[in-house]
């Protein structure tokens, strides 16, 4: 697989973070509602994760009623996940090698992801990921979550390549659908802790399942 250029999302695409959110419900559940045993609706457990965290807590705040504001609850999901990206993140089997790949190759690559701009410095400076990458783009900074394709445009036009030549690599069903939405190619991949993989393995140009790797595209 030849390719010039790589849009990558990064939890549960490049690092395997996506427990966090179980993490944030059972906390919620323990404090709020003394069962750690608290769940979103299916719904809005698939939502929150293209949203930026303060959105994703002003849903759960609204939808259910826990803590006495957007902000409480945002201040604890903070403090969770500040702990999570500084000390136990990992990135995804393959990961690093499929980096190197691209590099050498001399694929421009950029991160487009809906994680809060601190929270992404403290991860890519706990895995040490940073040089492999122009540029990074929040949905925070842009504005708009994944459900629009602003991100892809935004990363595309400062990568100077067009979006039906540019790959982006994603987890989630609702980013895949929106940058197939403008002709881009894309690597669907497994998380088993995500939603609708019978749909982003139908949609995506290339899927990465269960048990594989990046890796796999070397070849190819």
């Amino acid at each position: 697989m030849k390719f010039k250029a790589a849009i990558f999302d990064m939890d549960g695409t490049l690092i395997d973070s996506l427990m966090l959110w179980d993490m944030l419900w059972s906390a919620f559940g323990d404090k709020y509602l003394n069962n750690k045993k608290f769940e979103p609706s299916p719904e809005d457990n698939k939502k929150v994760r293209t949203l930026t965290l303060r959105d994703a807590m002003d849903l759960i705040h609204t939808n259910y009623g826990l803590g006495e504001s957007c902000e409480e609850l945002l201040t604890l999901a903070n403090s969770i996940t500040n702990d999570f990206y500084a000390n136990k993140v990992a990135l995804k089997d393959g990961v690093l090698e499929f980096l190197n790949h691209c590099k050498t190759n001399g694929v421009k690559m950029c991160l487009a992801t809906a994680t809060a701009p601190d929270l992404l410095s403290t991860a890519i400076e706990h895995l040490g990921i940073g040089k492999y990458f122009e540029a990074i783009f929040s949905c925070a900074t842009i504005g708009k979550g994944k459900e629009e394709p602003d991100i892809y445009l935004h990363a595309c036009k400062f990568l100077q390549e067009k979006p039906c030549e540019t790959w982006v690599f994603e987890d989630s069903l609702t980013a895949i659908e929106t940058a197939a939405k403008i002709g881009m190619p894309t690597v669907g991949i497994y998380d088993r802790h995500n939603f609708g993989q019978d749909k982003i393995h139908g949609i995506a140009t290339e899927y990465i399942a269960e048990g594989e790797t990046l890796l796999k595209l070397i070849n190819r």
